[in-house]
């Protein structure tokens, strides 16, 4: 299986066609997973403009043989049409992972409230995300449901299940629309925000990029991420701490130095995210230490916990997007970014050290505050 996705994966990065039956095989293997996560995550991640062609390609290739009675919505045209002056409704779809709900889909919902102040604004997307933003009085939500370690099959029929039928869509690059290779309303009311070409050869972060195309395409200055979950009680920590990685062990250092990076904390008054999946959880009861809290649950309360903290250390994760957001100190521990781009993309503001790197804990020792 991942030798038929590598094979795939390596004529997209080398610009030639595929042979039918490769992609055959990649569709077939696993329900499509393995596709999914070596082929198209690897382009997106590449940040190269000339790949989002390979993918609308190849992904339009998938569609036609798995999902054939969504062919007709596969977009076409691209031609961008200007935003009307009033809406009554404006959807912004979510980007379906948290940080970059955070990241990037903030970004966009301030450009949509502060563009349309009497406008309703709709998120639409999984519950999970929403309760990053559930306090904000201008924002509803549609619950839009999406599988990201399901068959294939599932999440084709997510998006079948998707049309805005009023309203304008804010598309950023959204796996609900499969980074906008599936229509979800008429065209003139759809406004895509391409993640993985727009910059082209900058280094900005995309957080900046959205708020760049936000004033291109709807003339709003300064739309910036936030995020607005319900408000935590109790004491505020001095210092908030996630090791999840979202089960991608490539952002992981390793049980040693999570265990020793903890011990550095020890005898602070720190709050430790358990993560989303067993794995993490038993990762974490591995390396706490006395005196220190664990957060075991939905990750919002997690992210208002962080938005009051002093200091926020985690690997690239949603909790240093949050931090970001929030303006909160961090210090951010980047592995596993496949090329510069990707770093300079998903890197949150702060202290941000690219690892592996040599005496990594005794750099992170001296940035701690007394």
């Amino acid at each position: 299986m991942g030798n038929t996705c590598s094979e795939l994966l390596d004529y997209c990065l080398r610009g030639e066609a595929w042979p039918a039956p490769l992609l055959d095989r990649a569709i077939e293997e696993d329900h499509g997973r393995a596709l999914l996560s070596v082929v198209v995550e690897r382009l997106g991640d590449l940040f190269d403009p000339r790949l989002c062609r390979f993918y609308d390609r190849l992904f339009t290739q998938v569609i036609e043989r798995a999902a054939p009675h969504l062919t007709p919505r596969i977009r076409g045209d691209r031609t961008a049409f200007p935003p009307p002056r009033n809406t009554r409704r404006v959807y912004v779809l979510s980007r379906v992972t948290l940080g970059a709900d955070v990241a990037v889909t903030s970004v966009l919902l301030d450009a949509a409230k502060k563009r349309y102040p009497d406008a309703e604004i709709v998120f639409a997307g999984p519950r999970k995300c929403f309760e990053l933003f559930e306090s904000d009085p201008r924002i509803a939500h549609l619950e839009a449901p999406y599988a990201r370690s399901g068959a294939l099959q599932d999440r084709l029929e997510a998006s079948a299940a998707l049309w805005f039928g009023d309203g304008i869509v804010i598309d950023p690059d959204s796996r609900l629309t499969q980074l906008g290779l599936i229509s979800v309303c008429d065209p003139q009311r759809y406004f895509f925000f391409e993640s993985r070409s727009h910059g082209n050869d900058s280094a900005e972060r995309l957080p900046d990029l959205a708020s760049r195309w936000a004033r291109e395409i709807f003339g709003v200055e300064n739309a910036r991420p936030f995020i607005a979950p319900r408000p935590s009680g109790g004491e505020a920590e001095h210092i908030t701490m996630s090791l999840g990685v979202g089960d991608n062990e490539s952002k992981r250092l390793g049980d040693a130095f999570e265990s020793e990076l903890l011990r550095l904390l020890a005898g602070r008054r720190v709050l430790i995210d358990k993560g989303a999946s067993l794995r993490e959880h038993q990762r974490v009861e591995r390396v706490i230490q006395p005196g220190m809290r664990a957060h075991d649950g939905p990750f919002a309360p997690f992210a208002a916990a962080i938005a009051r903290s002093k200091l926020y250390i985690g690997y690239d994760s949603a909790g240093g997007h949050v931090a970001s957001a929030c303006g909160v100190p961090q210090i951010s521990i980047f592995a596993g970014a496949v090329n510069d781009r990707f770093f300079d993309r998903w890197k949150p503001l702060g202290c941000v050290l690219r690892a592996p790197q040599p005496d990594l804990l005794r750099k992170i020792g001296e940035i701690l505050p007394p």
